[in-house]
């Protein structure tokens, strides 16, 4: 296929946008439903504040400009009427009120200024205030001004100072504040706790999470807020076990924590358990919110769950969750993961709104289940919308090239991903080495592959399984051990590559080294790796071998019997080949013309063709 134009030349956007923040970090108030917030209470607060409103208006005009051209959003829309009394000077609570409604950070220094020249002394409850509204603008060396210049401090004081710094990523700064805050004897609130786990968890501070933990329970600090907090803490920090015992021991869970424990099982390969977990969320009556879906929808993506997805989507279109641009794309995902590319495309043109992740997986969905072509008119389309574009969308345009096996315009889009200095990304060196792999380029791979500044699995892996295609199969014994060399841990996938070489070649030394590498790991139970041993073992005549790893799968399928059975028929066991298609057929597997035509071919005399047949037949 040719483009009239090329479709590359393009913004691109060097890292993905910001994904959705996860529920910890939201407020209560806005994950829950219903009318539970307009309670009485709050009522009474709107009037106590539209009456200080008004009682205060004379005051709250100090805070214009003195020319009349003050910052309109945030100004007043009461201010000084003619003939009224000269304003008073504000007292603390004007000034906080004036600091909780500021709309920018010149706002703030207005306020700032004005508390200045018109209090004594700003005191305790004005300057959190203060750092509070600074840290809101991310403006924390004016908050740490503030809070340099206190002469006392409260925890409220220390725990939005170690905010301000945990919103920037200055994790060394939040735990200083933290240990400066106990040796000044103040001691931390829940908050303060939630803030730091927050900030362990972000760069993974196992040791120092865990202290705060100990903390917590010692203190007594435990609640359903704190609670979700270092569940998610431990989950960020990959132990899910740990974060699964925080969860199961909480007195009391919302929706927070469930969506808190759901997602941190999709995010560590475990979306079974995430299914698992979501009807007993809602059976014990809580109401997911649009987090929650989206991260079962990912579950639902990973395990093939399509039944559960399109029931998802049902609630969502008769408006049970709320619908946003995030479940949209969620879904999206989901029915192009599952192959359903057609299912995604019309959720995809009923969106009112996308975003790139909406365009990327809609992308990475068509590139994945063959519909090169359609990926490619989709990228246009994009372009064409001045959609930002990042490494996913890069990713999913050269795996359409590879489903095309179009090296031109791969060929295009690297010479536009050198331009805009992309090269270095591991997932498009990666995806690039297995396209020019793909179109039998090995040369170009090669080149890519040396030239990774870092090279992960997946690279390593679409070399060998490159050289396998191309029947060079020495070379791809070569790659792996080039890669254990460069220091990189293979995964299912490179073993089971490495085994196909190895079935080719008939090298069973190389065969039985990586057998036992892989019954040191949790690799033999993925059935690729065992079929491929057992077509490796079959190959090499050694058929008790193949025979044990057969047994010893924890599972298997109908490549798995067809494995067997055929590698039963190379090696002249016509009667085995019988057996185990007899037992196959108990096993519930249909026998289709392929296992009976290899079968029937290994026969030699008609007794046992008669036998198949009449095996069929049963």
């Amino acid at each position: 296929m040719v483009l009239c134009c090329s479709p590359f030349p393009l913004r691109i956007q060097t890292s993905p946008p910001p994904p959705p923040l996860h529920p910890s970090s939201l407020s209560r108030s806005v994950l829950s439903s219903g009318e539970q917030g307009r309670s009485k209470k709050s009522k009474s607060h709107r009037v106590r504040a539209q009456d200080f409103r008004s009682r205060n208006q004379p005051l709250l005009a100090q805070f214009h400009r003195a020319d009349g051209h003050g910052d309109t959003a945030d100004e007043d829309p009461g201010g000084d009427l003619p003939g009224s009394a000269p304003p008073l000077l504000p007292d603390a609570e004007a000034v906080a009120f004036r600091l909780h409604f500021c709309r920018s950070v010149a706002g703030v220094r207005r306020a700032h200024a004005v508390a200045l020249r018109s209090l004594d002394s700003l005191g305790v409850f004005v300057s959190n205030n203060l750092i509070s509204a600074y840290v809101k603008f991310d403006e924390v060396a004016d908050a740490r001004k503030v809070f340099d210049e206190m002469p006392d401090r409260s925890v409220i004081s220390w725990t939005a100072m170690m905010n301000g710094y945990q919103k920037l990523g200055r994790h060394d700064e939040v735990a200083r504040l933290f240990l400066d805050m106990l040796a000044t004897g103040v001691q931390g609130n829940s908050l303060t706790f939630v803030c730091l786990l927050k900030s362990c968890g972000e760069q993974c501070d196992a040791k120092l999470g865990r202290q705060v933990h100990c903390c917590i329970v010692k203190g007594g600090w435990s609640n359903v807020i704190v609670d979700s907090a270092v569940a998610h803490f431990y989950a960020q920090c990959g132990d899910v076990a740990a974060a699964s015992t925080v969860f199961d021991r909480m007195a009391s869970r919302d929706v927070v924590s469930w969506t808190t424990m759901i997602t941190a099982y999709v995010q560590h390969g475990h979306g079974d358990k995430a299914l698992q977990m979501f009807p007993t969320m809602v059976a014990e009556g809580f109401r997911p919110n649009e987090f929650t879906v989206c991260s079962v929808l990912k579950a639902c993506a990973e395990e093939k769950a399509l039944r559960l997805g399109k029931q998802l989507h049902g609630a969502v279109v008769k408006k049970l969750y709320k619908y946003d641009i995030h479940v949209g794309s969620a879904l999206v995902s989901m029915y192009a993961r599952c192959g359903e590319v057609f299912d995604a495309q019309a959720v995809f043109d009923k969106m009112p709104r996308r975003n790139t992740i909406t365009w990327t997986s809609m992308i990475s969905g068509y590139a994945q289940s063959g519909y090169g072509e359609e990926a490619i008119m989709l990228f246009r389309k994009m372009k064409m919308r001045r959609v930002f574009v990042n490494n996913l969308t890069i990713v999913g345009l050269l795996s359409a090239c590879g489903s095309m096996q179009s090296i031109s315009l791969g060929k295009e889009l690297h010479a536009q991903i050198i331009k805009n200095c992309m090269e270095d990304n591991l997932q498009i060196g990666s995806t690039l080495v297995w396209l020019y792999s793909k179109c039998g380029v090995h040369t170009y791979a090669v080149r890519i592959l040396e030239a990774m500044p870092d090279r992960d699995a997946v690279a390593w892996t679409a070399m060998i399984s490159g050289y396998n295609n191309l029947g060079h199969n020495v070379e791809a014994l070569k790659s792996l051990d080039e890669m254990l060399w460069d220091g990189v841990t293979p995964n299912t996938y490179t073993y089971s590559s490495a085994l196909k070489a190895c079935a080719r070649l008939e090298a069973l030394r190389d065969g039985r080294r990586i057998h036992g590498v892989v019954n040191k790991t949790q690799a033999l139970s993925n059935i690729f790796v065992g079929c491929s041993l057992i077509d490796m073992y079959m190959r090499c005549g050694k058929v008790d071998e193949a025979r044990r790893v057969f047994d010893a799968m924890p599972e298997h399928n109908l490549v798995t019997w067809k494995v067997m059975i055929t590698g039963f028929t190379q090696n002249g066991l016509s009667e085995e080949a019988l057996k185990y298609m007899y037992l196959m057929r108990q096993e519930g597997y249909d026998v289709d013309d392929f296992v009976l035509s290899t079968v029937l071919m290994s026969c030699g005399d008609l007794q046992l063709k008669s036998d198949c047949i009449s095996f069929l037949a049963q």
